[in-house]
């Protein structure tokens, strides 16, 4: 099967975190003899007209497939409409984007998460804090508690408020913008269990720890450590990566009361640096292996786009 793919990571993030995962997935494609193009989705405007849906220019034949590595879901959408296989879909991407969304998802389908409630929309900062509006929400979750906002990355956007004044603050400062307030779980202060997904399988897993911090992101100084999933964490953890209908992500559970798992959060666009230096599993490997297998499944359109390929050489 002759394939040839595109890796699409963000061109206007600083570093160079993004475009080294771009490299891990084109250097696991080439073993197994897949040719891919890594672009920057700055590479790759949108062209929309009466009957067209299209790029303005690539310089290159269209692929049979892409690896999105990024949170434009516009491109992805853009790329789903022309036909072409987008792992993980554009749909799959807001969703876990979207933590508030993220949370519907899994909790309509029966997972067990952190209990939420989900802050009135505000579409502007109003300047006051309307904490009264959350007067249920306190008696609910009480504190310590969880202020999350649903857009964000390496638990920057994670906050942990003590009282109802450090409350009141953090809803003034968030005024305009969705977030929720969460359950502290607190036996998992400081460490959570980073699960990462392809297809129906748990590939690789590690630990994080921190020894000063709530949250135990590794970009945040938390450490790591290779671990082996229990059954009940692995099978968690492939439902919860099906309910946002993602092909692979990265699943981060909490240590619930008694060691119980909790989903914390779906990650679909995970690195795996961190999780190959942990582990010294690439999940890079894996995911080329479940395209390769997911583009075996739809030869018919994979032959009609290899045809239109060859055309337009």
């Amino acid at each position: 099967m002759d394939l040839y793919g595109w890796i699409i990571y963000n061109g206007y993030l600083p570093g160079s975190k993004f475009r080294d995962f771009a490299e891990w997935v084109q250097r696991a494609a080439a073993k197994h003899h897949i040719r891919t193009t890594i672009y920057k989705n700055s590479e790759l405007p949108g062209l929309l007209a009466t009957g067209r849906v299209d790029l303005v220019s690539t310089g290159a034949s269209k692929p049979d497939f892409v690896v999105f590595a990024d949170k434009d879901i516009y491109l992805a959408k853009q790329l789903e409409l022309m036909g072409i296989p987008v792992f993980n879909r554009a749909e799959t991407i807001a969703a876990s984007d979207d933590k508030i969304t993220s949370y519907q998802l899994l909790a309509a389908h029966h997972l067990p998460v952190p209990k939420t409630v989900i802050a009135p929309k505000a579409f502007y900062n109003t300047g006051t804090d309307h904490v009264d509006d959350y007067h249920q929400a306190i008696q609910l979750l009480g504190f310590p508690m969880i202020v999350k906002e649903a857009f964000g990355s390496f638990g920057e956007q994670v906050y942990l408020v003590n009282t109802r004044k450090e409350l009141a603050e953090k809803i003034r400062q968030l005024q305009g913008r969705s977030f929720m307030l969460q359950e502290f779980i607190a036996a998992s202060f400081g460490k959570d269990k980073r699960l990462h997904v392809v297809g129906d399988e748990v590939v690789a897993a590690m630990t994080r720890h921190s020894a000063n911090d709530f949250r135990s992101n590794v970009t945040a100084g938390g450490t790591m450590q290779a671990y082996h999933p229990t059954w009940e964490e692995a099978q968690l953890a492939v439902a919860a990566v099906k309910a946002i209908g993602a092909d692979f992500a990265g699943v981060d559970l909490l240590v619930g009361p008694d060691d119980t798992p909790i989903i914390c959060e779906i990650n679909s666009n995970a690195h795996i640096r961190n999780l190959f230096d942990c582990t010294g599993i690439n999940a890079a490997d894996a995911m080329i292996d479940y395209i390769k297998r997911e583009m075996r499944h739809d030869n018919g359109r994979l032959a009609n786009l290899q045809q239109d390929r060859r055309r337009n050489k």
